[in-house]
């Protein structure tokens, strides 16, 4: 297996519009991200993932982009985005940007030409039909929207202010090209890759049979072409990581986009878990890592990920934000930084940050959530039902301000913030977190460290054990002479294991664990709720 400087790092991503607020706004900024940079790197984390921070109208929280070569005011400026990469490298991190490619705002100039005329030489830049087929969209019933400037519809995978890229013109991707190389010739380093398999579109458009499957929107005939040539225009010419987000996807399919050579992306962000998984589920969850272990090792490189800013904070979603908040945060870390792939931490997962209730559909901005809410209950349902459905999963449940103290909002921001702030702030702060040396914060930080110092954790071989226990999840990493176990207790009830005949007997190191107290020893092994242990065996 090669090995490469981004297959060992960690990926910490900052939500900058909730990270933190400089100029009293109600927004995080670009200066803000520069102020707490020290935190980060404290922390260990060796990339940055910001999220879009481009011109845009906002509709989508950065997502539908007005102008690629521009920083929105509520960002701050391209002299602060350019001081914040230098800021970056000088603490030896890396900065990596969204690329937005898909789509843009219906506000863009390109498409403000497009929908001019039929005629306009941009006219083909986007997807225009005269009738629409049966398709829907991620946020509306329907991929088509009727625009009366020109009578024809428009194709949008999202928001009607988000049309779709039409990627078969060769001039759209040279566009993208030039835009790509403007950033990473200001010295980002690389990209994470918005839906970046949803840019071929099925010939002809045809009616799906099942169309609120919208899997048709992706992995379409054309898109490696795609990224074969954006990889021989752009990216080959510099070293620097790429991760897409891929929907839909299976490791066969995994391998297509992420394959060593395969010359298209470096690695991938695919949703068996976060999109098909409301609830912890072990014997799911063992299942997706073995398939996803077995078509992809010393093949391509995987990523890991239980949270991020389009999905529930994890110890609300598959731990426990309650009684075991701590234990389950600690036992999820160990999960995440253990598994084969590179591990990514949302700004907020570090302390422990739960989701969020509150109490009105109107106290949230998810797009996504505020248009299935209107969806559903004009078809006669009843509005406090529909809102208790989407609560678990509404994308403002990670999008809550970083809680940096017990101060008001949090330490966020002096004015009054975009969203609210998470009423549980007084007591889970990074400022409570960096005063206790048992805090989610130091775990964290040293499950990084120990990846660092030991490649068993990023090369090494992944060995599932007691694969039918329905409450332990038990792996091994090898790495020659170096062998690692890992145990853990996904539940909140004691459990107990014995270890396999192969292991029985052994002596062990405890590397790492988050029980307080002597842990139980032997070939039984017994755990506390959420208790994690990292050996080396002897």
């Amino acid at each position: 297996m090669t090995k490469a400087w981004w297959k060992e790092a960690v990926v910490y991503q900052v939500y900058w519009r909730s990270f933190y607020d400089t100029d009293g706004d109600g927004y995080g900024d670009l200066e803000g991200v520069i102020r707490k940079l020290d935190y980060i790197r404290e922390l260990g984390a060796d990339v940055i993932w910001l999220n879009p921070c481009y011109g845009s109208p906002d509709v989508d929280n950065g997502y539908d982009i007005s102008d690629y070569r521009s920083v929105m005011a509520k960002a701050g400026t391209m002299e602060t985005l350019e001081r914040l990469l230098q800021e970056v490298h000088a603490r030896g991190m890396k900065l990596i940007m969204d690329l937005v490619v898909n789509h843009t705002s219906d506000r863009h100039p390109w498409f403000e030409e497009s929908r001019s005329s039929k005629e306009h030489p941009k006219r083909d830049y986007y997807i225009w039909r005269k009738e629409p087929n049966n398709w829907r969209s991620y946020f509306t019933p329907s991929t088509w929207e009727y625009d009366e400037r020109t009578g024809e519809y428009y194709f949008h995978s999202f928001a009607v202010e988000q049309p779709d890229l039409n990627w078969e013109n060769p001039k759209v991707r040279e566009e993208i090209y030039d835009m790509m190389r403007f950033w990473l010739d200001k010295g980002i380093d690389g990209f994470r890759m918005d839906v970046i398999n949803l840019l071929a579109k099925q010939a002809g458009f045809p009616d799906a049979e099942h169309p609120e499957n919208i899997s048709y929107l992706g992995n379409n005939p054309g898109i490696h072409e795609y990224l074969q040539e954006m990889h021989d225009q752009v990216l080959k010419h510099y070293d620097i990581f790429t991760v897409g987000e891929i929907p839909f996807v299976t490791p066969e399919d995994g391998v297509l986009y992420v394959g060593e050579g395969r010359k298209e992306l470096h690695t991938l962000f695919h949703f068996e878990v976060c999109d098909y998984m409301a609830h912890w589920d072990m014997p799911k969850f063992k299942d997706i890592q073995k398939r996803w272990y077995v078509g992809m090792w010393g093949k391509g490189w995987n990523s890991q990920f239980l949270n991020n800013h389009d999905h529930t904070r994890l110890v609300t979603r598959f731990g426990n934000d309650g009684r075991y908040r701590v234990e389950s945060a600690k036992c999820f870390a160990t999960l995440l930084h253990t598994l084969p792939g590179m591990p990514y931490v949302y700004q907020g997962e570090e302390i422990g940050m739960t989701g969020v209730r509150f109490g009105s559909i109107d106290d949230y901005n998810d797009i996504a959530m505020k248009n299935k809410y209107k969806e559903e209950v004009a078809k006669g349902r009843d509005p406090e039902e529909v809102f208790e459905s989407l609560l678990h999963l509404s994308r403002d449940n990670s999008r809550t301000p970083m809680q940096w103290d017990g101060t008001e909002n949090a330490g966020f921001s002096s004015g009054t913030p975009w969203i609210k702030v998470n009423p549980n702030y007084k007591e889970i702060n990074v400022s409570e977190a960096l005063a206790d040396p048992d805090s989610v914060f130091y775990y964290y930080k040293r499950l990084i460290e120990l990846r660092k110092h030991n490649e068993v954790m990023v090369y090494g071989s992944y060995e599932p054990i007691l694969e039918n226990d329905l409450q332990i999840y038990a792996y091994s990493r090898v790495l020659g002479e170096e062998q690692w176990l890992v145990v853990l207790n996904i539940s909140d009830r004691p459990a107990a294991c014995n270890l396999p005949v192969s292991m029985s007997g052994r002596a062990r190191e405890m590397i790492l664990t988050n029980a307080s107290g002597q842990p139980h020893e032997g070939d039984e092994l017994r755990l506390s709720p959420y208790e994690a242990r990292i050996y080396r065996m002897k």
